[in-house]
């Protein structure tokens, strides 16, 4: 079946969720603040591991701190999202995308326990890592690429990504990592490529 005229309406929903969201919490508070982004669900390891808290691990996937922390994810969403969905189809795609997002912020509060850190994150990073690395298998199993992305260029995105992570600070690089793994592990046990028939 021909993809170029049908719509992603998952991906679109969750551009759009994330959008609404941080449109809501900037008419009643600063985005950046870390302890209101707190106060609106964003993670925080005191509260998930002594409050049990674990609806934030969900939550803090649809928030994002700043405009420019909302753009260049959803741009990365949307371009990616896109691809994915129409490949791999709604149901595996959204599961995918949760899964992952989870899983990546699953390793950062374990890591932040370990290290007795206490950190407050949030921004659907790691749900978007969990598409590359989902991709990055379907490209492997595809030969080279999935629909117009190319294998090479998610590997190029992929390290430029995690090398501004690792440059920069405030960026939940084991969120991202997660991610990227457990998409992989996902695409694995999910993706199953179409045969062409004669």
């Amino acid at each position: 079946m021909d993809n170029k005229n049908k719509k992603a309406v998952c991906t679109i929903a969750l551009v759009a969720a994330n959008i609404i969201v941080f449109l809501g919490l900037s008419f009643i508070g600063r985005t950046e603040d870390a302890e209101f982004m707190v106060q609106h669900g964003a993670m925080y390891d005191l509260y998930v591991v002594n409050g049990h808290q674990y609806y934030r691990m969900f939550t803090s996937l649809f928030l994002h701190f700043g405009v420019n922390h909302l753009f260049n994810n959803m741009v990365m969403l949307g371009v990616l999202g896109w691809t994915m969905e129409l490949e791999i189809g709604k149901i595996r795609y959204l599961i995918i995308y949760f899964v992952s997002g989870l899983g990546g912020n699953m390793l950062s509060l374990c890591w932040n326990v370990l290290e007795g850190e206490s950190v407050v994150s949030a921004g659907a990073s790691g749900a978007i890592f969990g598409l590359v690395g989902a991709m990055l298998y379907m490209a492997i199993r595809n030969r080279g690429s999935v629909g117009n992305v190319s294998g090479r260029g998610l590997i190029f995105m992929v390290v430029l990504t995690l090398y501004y992570g690792l440059t920069s600070s405030g960026v939940d690089n084991l969120a991202h990592i997660g991610g990227l793994v457990a998409g992989f592990i996902l695409a694995v046990l999910l993706y199953h490529p179409r045969r062409a028939h004669a």
